[in-house]
């Protein structure tokens, strides 16, 4: 049987468009139009939604930096017997957003919390990418610095499963290209603009992908879907790209040997090594 009542004292996790306002769902308009109040990641952005579903309902800004004061606001008004439909700007709320703040508050006062779901940028990207979908681990944004991000894509580097990660367009190139150090080559799929009008999707290899976006500029929210490690590896798999070169050179060859040794062995042009090595921050940009 549906549940359709909207029921007070509850916290509804309502998904929103990623970019085709069409997928917002029936239930999703329903519980939008019906619940006592909204609670939005942007007030300014969810009012264009209510906008275009005729809706007119009062709202509370709830983001990464108010989540602790307006998440007691919210919880006092839920268990008041106020239902609370919570929205982010885009997608499902509580994946990578201060959502799962309020959820765990919720569920620490025995406040009822119910989804209604829809439009996921991760998933979405994930069925359209081509690569195991069996078996996937999310991680979201890589932030930090770059050796926070280098720990914790080294601490990836053997996961067999599919990883799905978010990228900003102004942190897209850096993100690909550390992929690539760490990872060394393998499948992935670049999913952009996902059900927009530009959507984009580039299945290609993580060298090849490294050096993407050099001579044109990234535009859109990425999301980055690629493949897991292989137990059929070979030596250099768990190499960066100066590691693998390194390997030849040490080994007697001359530069430009190793990294024609290297493009062999990835199955790529040497020119994607050499310029993702006169990229790295390895080597001195002579070769």
């Amino acid at each position: 049987m549906e549940k359709n009542k909207i029921e007070g004292g509850t916290l509804y996790l309502v998904a929103t468009p990623i970019g085709n306002l069409a997928d917002l769902s029936a239930r999703a308009i329903k519980v939008l139009n019906e619940v006592d109040f909204i609670a939005a990641e942007d007030t300014r952005v969810t009012a264009k939604l209510l906008s275009h579903i005729n809706a007119v309902k009062p709202m509370i800004s709830y983001h990464e930096h108010n989540a602790h004061e307006c998440g007691e606001i919210i919880a006092k008004r839920l268990s008041k017997g106020e239902s609370c439909a919570l929205v982010t700007d885009a997608g499902t709320p509580a994946i990578s957003d201060p959502g799962e703040d309020i959820v765990r508050l919720c569920a620490d006062r025995d406040i009822n919390v119910t989804s209604v779901p829809g439009p996921c940028a991760a998933i979405c990207a994930l069925t359209l990418s081509g690569l195991n979908s069996g078996r996937f681990v999310f991680e979201g944004f890589v932030d930090g610095t770059g050796t926070q991000r280098a720990e914790r894509l080294g601490l990836l580097k053997s996961e067999k499963r599919t990883l799905i990660f978010y990228a900003a367009p102004h942190k897209i190139q850096s993100t690909l290209k550390e992929l690539a150090e760490i990872f060394g080559n393998r499948k992935i799929a670049i999913c952009r603009e996902l059900t927009k009008l530009n959507e984009e999707i580039i299945r290609t290899d993580l060298l090849s992908a490294s050096v993407l976006y050099n001579d044109k500029k990234p535009r859109g929210e990425y999301v980055l879907v690629v493949e897991g490690s292989s137990d059929n590896d070979s030596f250099w798999s768990g190499m960066t790209i100066s590691e693998h070169t390194d390997f030849y050179i040490e080994a007697g060859m001359p530069k430009m040997d190793a990294v024609k040794a290297a493009a062999k062995d990835r199955g790529v042009a040497k020119n994607v090594i050499y310029k993702a090595l006169l990229k790295s921050k390895d080597h001195n940009g002579s070769l």
